[in-house]
């Protein structure tokens, strides 16, 4: 691991012990203000690394988490992170996003393989899903799904 990864590592640990850092954005912030520019891919790569899981308290070491703490599904954890804003129109979804946060809520709504989704387009703070019908027109989810 190179010295600069070593320190950034070091840094991340130091902020969320020392204070409540509610999300990626709120930490990459953080850095940035101590000098340290960070992409949400690399912040994202270096919160897995250092096995740091999110809490309603904030960001910690996923040790120190309580036995029966269940991981969080990872489309959950994506939309809790990075989703901002959803408008249907027709068979299409637009949902907002913080800066550099498309990309990773796409994979995660990807990830969960949807059958009623026909396409996806990310950019850097939306993407854009396309249905295979008018959503309006699609059945209710089961209790306790998320319908893309």
């Amino acid at each position: 691991m190179g010295s600069a990864k070593t320190f950034r590592h070091g840094q991340i640990l130091r902020l969320i012990t020392a204070e409540r850092i509610a999300n990626q954005e709120e930490l990459r912030r953080r850095l940035y203000m101590q000098r340290l520019r960070v992409t949400q891919a690399t912040l994202s790569r270096d919160l897995q690394e250092l096995k740091l899981v999110k809490t309603p308290e904030g960001y910690r070491p996923a040790s120190a988490l309580p036995e029966e703490t269940a991981p969080i599904a990872p489309l959950a954890r994506a939309l809790s992170e990075f989703l901002v804003d959803i408008r249907p129109a027709e068979n299409l979804l637009v949902l907002k996003t913080p800066p550099s946060g498309a990309q990773p809520l796409a994979a995660a709504v990807d990830g969960a393989k949807f059958p009623e989704i026909a396409g996806t387009i990310a950019g850097d703070d939306w993407l854009q899903r396309w249905m295979e019908q008018n959503f309006q027109k699609l059945p209710a989810p089961s209790p306790g799904t998320t319908r893309f």
